[in-house]
């Protein structure tokens, strides 16, 4: 992989524990590859899968799944937390897959190909995957909204102002957007049947503090809080208590909802 992050212990177990999985997306995707097959899926790879989130909601559709991660720590969290008996993992780069040529069914990559060395990620993606195999990749923009009633503009002030402070701290390879990276590899891609999804919104129910999880495992607030722990402690704790105030309430487990913005890539292969 081109970038190498999310690889201590501690950041693993944050990513599991607050990151979402897009179970709406792999319906469609599944959706997308079953019109043009009729028996069983046999083999799905997950690139960058990190804590397995995704991975094993595709365990149902295919045969093996595997996933692949270039993180001891990740792929740790993953197989400790492995329930499916037909997923397992892998440790390699996402330009190096451990596959031979026209073997995968599958091959997908949710909220990590921004990561990636794009031009040999792809190439790698056209040799493993089978003729007919399908590519998907996906992700979400870093513009999270909250919905709480009466409360929601003001939610989603606060968070703004969130969000704000921590851009300076973002990854060069991320830009300002990642979509960006995406609709390049979506024009780059050289199969004729593919779709472009730019805005598709997941909702799910979180807690205050499961939001504020989530946010604290992005690369923009790791960076902030390595080089001054004590600024990035300071503030998460005001924009808690500015949520809370929002709100009108005192507990940070009160429930609220979080929405995504997913944009996606489906490709097959000729």
């Amino acid at each position: 992989m081109a970038v190498r992050l999310f690889e201590e212990s501690n950041h693993a177990a944050a990513y599991l524990q607050y990151r979402v999985t897009p179970e709406e997306i792999i319906n469609k995707i599944m959706d997308f590859m079953k019109p043009k097959v009729e028996k069983k899926f046999n083999l799905a790879v997950d690139v960058g899968c990190g804590c397995g989130q995704g991975t094993v909601h595709l365990a149902p559709f295919f045969d093996q799944v595997v996933g692949t991660d270039i993180s001891p720590a990740q792929l740790h969290m993953a197989q400790a937390n492995s329930v499916r008996p037909n997923v397992t993992y892998r440790q390699c780069p996402a330009e190096e897959l451990p596959f031979e040529s026209n073997q995968v069914d599958l091959l997908a990559a949710m909220t990590a190909a921004h990561w990636f060395d794009r031009p040999r990620f792809l190439k790698e993606v056209d040799r493993v995957l089978k003729p007919g195999g399908c590519l998907a990749l996906l992700s979400y923009t870093m513009d999270l909204e909250l919905e709480y009633g009466d409360a929601t503009s003001a939610l989603n002030n606060i968070c703004e102002e969130f969000y704000a402070v921590l851009r300076p701290f973002r990854n060069p390879c991320l830009d300002f957007c990642s979509l960006k990276s995406y609709l390049e590899m979506f024009e780059s891609c050289s199969y004729t049947d593919k779709e472009w999804n730019g805005c598709l919104r997941v909702k799910r129910t979180v807690t205050v503090n499961s939001y504020m999880g989530m946010v604290e495992t992005f690369t923009s607030y790791r960076k902030l809080k390595q080089q001054d722990a004590a600024e990035a402690k300071l503030l998460s704790d005001d924009i808690r208590n500015k949520l809370l105030g929002a709100m009108q309430v005192s507990s940070p487990e009160t429930e609220l909802t979080l929405v995504f913005t997913y944009f996606y890539i489906f490709a097959r292969k000729p």
